[in-house]
């Protein structure tokens, strides 16, 4: 499958990226490299996980941040990537302006 990664999913990269090197240097760096490892895997394995609020619901490795994807005609689409830690109220917030 193609993985598309919307323009407001690249926008959560970038802030818990900043996020994650305001706690400590190189670690934003580190994050976004998992959060590529995790989105080239759903090529593989796109539409296997579980449903949250409407959407697949992927978690990146050693983060409690998860990618929130759809599948389409052989398309996965990740709409939002978003941290764990948020309230549900706000992570459906998010998701349904998406």
């Amino acid at each position: 499958m193609r993985v598309v990664i919307e323009a407001a999913a690249y926008s959560d990269v970038d802030a818990v990226s900043d996020f994650y090197d305001q706690q400590e240097a190189g670690v934003g760096l580190y994050f976004v490299q998992e959060f590529a490892r995790t989105a080239r895997s759903l090529e593989t394995t796109g539409g296997i996980h579980v449903r949250r609020h409407g959407f697949h619901f992927c978690l990146v490795e050693r983060f409690p941040v998860a990618l929130y994807y759809q599948v389409e005609n052989n398309e996965v689409r990740i709409v939002a990537v978003l941290d764990c830690r948020r309230s549900p109220r706000w992570i459906r917030r998010q998701l349904r302006d998406r």
